[in-house]
């Protein structure tokens, strides 16, 4: 015999956010809660309930005592856990993103809580000693105009937010290290944000230093799905107060956050890949701004969006002195543009690696100091094109780039396929010989080793990183964003291939350059102690001279008023929607825009460009931007999250990816 249910006594009615991803079911719905789930069925809480005749997952988000459905509810299925795992800056702050992005809370909720484990959930709390309270010495604060006054803001608990220039050869992490130490021991949690796993690494040995072990969490996906959860559970409860994780920890749910950090704003890995795709610094800015608290922005070079913040007063600049940054940046050398260093230098304009290149790598060995060798791609060869017509070779099957994966290689492989082409002849001319479009970094150490014999060579990138190399000669070559740290700085920095970040037909190609390039510098020796950095480009290019001159901030200015002067963020607000053309105008059609909206396109989506999720493989993509004000961007957002939810609703549309201030746009 079954027992009849019976609802709670006290608030029987749930309102619970279902995880539904389908646009137009982003709602509360309410539910009866039975009275054996009373205690466990408290605001926060994953439950699971029956939808539409089968069980999802959802969050309780609050008790109630009346419902406006209308007709009969049912019932609360099961409590999943009564950890209270949605607080509520976390949930105002899902809801900000939703709102931002023109996505779905269910969406964001996936990146903001992670799945349940529930050993982690059981296994017993190890007790804390007392919070570490030593006193922090920010006497090196005081070489950054400003940087006084803001440690001492953090520790009197005051939201400063603040863009920090940090100068070449700076201990980021010690710096980092210092701010979060002050927070903390004036009783407030902190949140660091880093692009990837060796950043989390440096910081985290920099923060143990100044804050208890215990006291520290750093989160990031390669701890394994059960130690992930068990350490955000730790911050969650109040154990951590420091937090320091890759772009996802930016919703870690820590307790009176006071300082938000999140250092090389500008690193690809801080946009999250997943819809509704938002970028770690909007979603740093959008929680301090909530909870009134300290935020700061740092790295060796400067994103527009940053200097956006310092031109707005939302932020204050950190920086050195003129002079202070001559003394701490090494001497920076580009190939010069005139007829006399031409003669002077024959190998300058067509060599690889000219003269003044090779001359700066010898003194630097013969110094006994390693020399970092940049290199824009990974791989052998990672492009070929036809040695006549110069018509890139592709894959007869997927049309994708192909590639000479070694010296000894048979034959071509397709980056996307994987297949192997034996036979490569050119679909244009019918030639057969082929030529490299790009020489990657294992193809440019082999190079080095010949040019440089008895020198060993050292690689990194890849699968394959170095994350520290000795003090003693060596030639060093690594792609961007893994360069070895070297004991004592690098004696020399060759910028090789230059071309090849500055001629991507991209809106954040220079200052994505210039800050790939102002990371390997940041590790050579200051000039003082015969640090060169030599960049194989015209030193006459923009982005070049703000190397030499070391001067992120002037680049980063003037990138905003390029952008501003013809439209483009982070001046203006743009919506990207990428799907079937019909689609696509079937979404505008039913979207109530904005005044002021400019719709732009559509253009066709080149070959190989990430499409929708849901489409054939065949389908032609086209993408239209919608662009507004600066002031326009939450109506943007507004209107087509509307529309998307209609479109959700007819189920007879392919569907439309939206992108709002896309990383890349073209």
């Amino acid at each position: 015999m079954t027992t009849a249910r019976q609802a709670a006594e006290h608030e029987p009615i749930a309102r619970v956010l279902p995880m539904l991803t389908v646009p137009h079911l982003d709602r509360e719905f309410d539910y009866l809660v039975p009275g054996e789930l009373s205690d466990d069925a408290q605001p926060g809480v994953r439950v699971r309930v029956r939808f539409h005749g089968r069980l999802v997952d959802a969050f309780v988000l609050e008790r109630r005592s009346d419902t406006d459905h209308v007709g009969k509810l049912g019932w609360l299925e099961k409590v999943v856990s009564a950890e209270c795992v949605l607080t509520h800056d976390v949930r105002r702050l899902v809801d900000a993103v939703a709102a931002r992005y023109a996505g779905t809370r269910a969406d964001v909720l996936r990146l903001a809580v992670p799945p349940r484990h529930a050993n982690a959930e059981k296994r017993k709390r190890e007790p804390l000693g007392p919070p570490s309270a030593e006193p922090v010495d920010g006497t090196a604060w005081q070489a950054y105009s400003g940087g006084e006054q803001f440690i001492t803001a953090l520790g009197e608990g005051r939201a400063a937010r603040a863009v920090w220039q940090a100068l070449p050869g700076e201990a980021w992490p010690r710096r980092l290290a210092e701010a979060a130490a002050v927070t903390v021991n004036a009783g407030r949690g902190v949140l660091a944000v880093v692009p990837d796993q060796r950043d989390v690494d440096l910081l985290h040995a920099a923060a143990v230093d100044l804050v208890a072990p215990d006291r520290v969490a750093a989160l990031s996906a390669g701890l394994g799905p059960s130690e992930r959860y068990r350490r955000w559970l730790s911050v969650l409860r109040g154990d951590a107060r420091l937090v320091i994780g890759t772009r996802s920890a930016v919703f870690a749910p820590v307790a009176d956050l006071g300082l938000v950090v999140l250092w090389d704003d500008g690193d690809d890995s801080l946009s999250e890949p997943r819809s509704p795709y938002p970028h770690a610094r909007e979603v740093a800015m959008l929680r301090a701004h909530q909870v009134r608290c300290a935020a700061m922005i740092g790295g060796y070079a400067r994103t527009a969006e940053a200097q956006a913040l310092v031109r707005s007063g939302w932020a204050h600049d950190l920086t050195a002195t003129r002079h202070t940054v001559r003394a701490h940046a090494p001497r920076v050398v580009a190939l010069e543009d005139s007829a006399f260093a031409q003669e002077r230098d024959a190998a300058a304009r067509t060599a690889r690696l000219p003269t003044v290149a090779l001359d700066a790598a010898r003194k630097a060995l013969a110094a006994e100091a390693p020399v970092l060798v940049q290199v824009p791609r990974r791989g052998y060869v990672p492009a070929l094109a036809c040695a006549r017509c110069r018509t890139v070779a592709r894959c007869r099957h997927c049309t994708g780039p192909l590639s000479l994966p070694g010296r000894d290689a048979p034959g071509a492989v397709c980056r996307w396929c994987a297949r192997e082409e034996l036979a490569l002849r050119c679909a244009r001319c019918g030639s057969d010989a082929v030529r490299a479009v790009v020489v990657g970094a294992r193809r440019t150490a082999e190079e080095l080793g010949r040019a440089f014999p008895g020198t060993q060579v050292v690689t990194s990138g890849g699968d394959d990183t170095v994350a520290a190399v000795p003090r003693r000669p060596a030639l060093v070559v690594a792609t961007p964003g893994v360069e070895p740290i070297a004991d004592g700085g690098y004696g020399a920095a060759l910028l090789l291939d230059t071309w090849a970040l500055l001629g991507r037909q991209d809106l954040r190609a220079a200052e994505d350059t210039l800050r790939r390039w102002m990371a390997a510098a940041a590790l050579v020796r200051s000039r003082a102690d015969g640090g060169v950095v030599t960049v194989v480009a015209e030193s006459a290019i923009p982005t070049v001279q703000a190397l030499i001159r070391w001067d992120p901030v002037g680049h980063a200015e003037s990138e905003l008023d390029a952008r501003t002067e013809v439209g483009l963020p982070p001046a203006v607000h743009m919506a990207a929607l990428d799907g079937v053309p019909q689609a696509v105008t079937a979404l505008l059609d039913a979207a109530s825009l904005p005044d002021g909206a400019e719709v732009l396109g559509p253009v066709d989506l080149p070959v190989g460009a990430r499409r929708p999720a849901g489409l054939a493989a065949d389908e032609p993509v086209s993408r239209m931007l919608v662009r507004v004000p600066r002031d326009g961007g939450l109506a943007l957002a507004a209107a087509l999250r509307r529309a998307t939810v209609v479109q959700s609703a007819r189920h007879d549309q392919e569907p439309v990816r939206v992108q709002i201030d896309a990383l890349h746009i073209g």
